[in-house]
C-alpha cells in the first residue's frame, strides 16, 4: 500500500478548526480553497453536487485537510457525518495510486466499494473508497499529477521555518 499523504477531517468551521489544530499540534499554515470548483461528482453512481471548501496545512510529514460541505446532498462526507448532525472527525486518509481506475477496481474486488468519484475543474480526479469496515474511515485515491504533487510540495515548503503568523491564507 502506498504511503498516507494526507489526513482529512470533516469540520463545521474551517477557521476555528485550523486555529484549534494549530494550537494543539503546531500545524499550518493553512491554505483555504472555498467552494472547490468541480467538473463532475458522483456519489454511489449518482451525479450529485458536492459543494465543499477545504483548508490544507502541514502536520509533520503529512498534509492535513480540513473540509466542510456546504450543501445537504448525499456524499461520502455525509455518509460518515450526516448533514446537520454537528459531528466532526477523521473522514479519510489519502494515498497516491498509479492508475485510479485500476485502484478503484482492486478496492471494489476486496470489498471496499467506490463511494464517490469527483473531478475538479482543472482535471484532477479523486475517489473515496469505503474502507470504513476495515479502517474506520474512507480512503481517498488520486494519481500523483505534477499539479497535485506541486501543491503538496507548496504546502510543505510553506511550513518550513514558518513563524506561526498568517495562519489562514486564501487561495484562488
Amino acid at each position: 500500500m502506498p504511503a498516507v499523504r494526507q489526513l482529512a477531517y470533516k469540520v463545521d468551521d474551517l477557521e476555528a478548526a485550523a486555529a484549534a489544530h494549530h494550537r494543539r499540534f503546531g500545524s499550518g499554515p493553512f491554505f483555504v480553497l472555498r467552494h472547490v470548483a468541480l467538473a463532475s461528482s458522483h456519489h454511489r453512481g449518482v451525479a450529485r453536487p458536492f459543494d465543499h471548501s477545504s483548508a490544507y496545512g502541514q502536520w509533520g510529514n503529512v498534509m492535513l485537510e480540513l473540509v466542510v460541505q456546504h450543501n445537504p446532498d448525499d456524499s461520502a462526507l455525509h455518509e460518515m457525518f450526516p448533514h446537520g448532525s454537528g459531528r466532526e472527525g477523521l473522514h479519510h486518509a489519502a494515498v497516491f495510486v498509479d492508475d485510479l481506475d485500476a485502484a478503484i477496481a482492486r478496492f471494489a474486488a476486496e470489498g471496499a466499494a467506490l463511494a464517490q468519484l469527483s473531478v475538479t475543474q482543472t482535471g484532477t480526479a479523486f475517489a473515496f473508497v469505503d474502507t470504513r469496515a476495515e479502517l474506520g474511515h474512507m480512503l481517498e485515491l488520486y494519481e500523483p499529477t505534477a499539479q497535485l504533487t506541486g501543491f503538496y510540495d507548496f504546502v510543505a515548503a510553506a511550513a518550513q521555518g514558518w513563524d506561526g503568523r498568517d495562519l489562514l491564507r486564501e487561495l484562488g
